[in-house]
């Protein structure tokens, strides 16, 4: 069994904890989105349980990856830290039934697992800290949409004098 490879409801109920750090190039779904594969994500994950008593996961992400801005079409370095705790349930319906219990947006409850890939489930922190569209705050270079734009009238710019005053 690899050693990212927890059962997770003991791991929970022995308070367990693990850190490390992993080379961006083995998170593949995270290495797909960035544009440089070097560099390492920092995590640590801490078992435990809620005030209920429900079994809970800690996670925590760190790290730095390079991104394409969707303004510039430019790499744009981004700075993963993030962290959630993960409710687990038994199956499906105990899972429902915990988050209609615990009834807070902020807490994900997930069906956990005896043979849970702890990769797995930093990878998806790392992921879910992503921004949906990327964007410098200021684009370092426009010459990329400078290009783009043309001189060309917009076959709109007429409707714009039809406008009633």
């Amino acid at each position: 069994m690899s050693a990212f490879v927890i059962d997770a409801f003991e791991f929970c109920k022995n308070d367990g904890h693990r850190e490390g750090s992993t080379p961006l190039v083995e998170m593949t779904r995270l290495a797909a989105e960035s544009t440089d594969k070097s560099g390492d994500i920092r995590w640590s994950i801490q078992g435990g349980q809620t005030r209920q008593g429900y079994p809970s996961l800690t996670l925590a992400v760190a790290g730095h990856v390079k991104l394409v801005c969707q303004r510039c079409l430019q790499p744009m370095d981004h700075e993963i830290d993030s962290s959630t705790m993960l409710v687990l349930g038994e199956n499906d319906e105990d899972a429902d039934a915990i988050e209609e219990i615990l009834d807070d947006e902020s807490i994900d409850v997930i069906v956990g697992s005896r043979t849970c890939d702890i990769r797995e489930l930093l990878e998806d922190e790392a992921l879910l800290a992503l921004p949906q569209s990327p964007r410098h705050d200021v684009c370092p270079d426009t010459g990329l949409l400078d290009s783009l734009k043309t001189d060309k009238v917009s076959p709109f710019a007429a409707l714009k004098n039809l406008k009633a005053d």
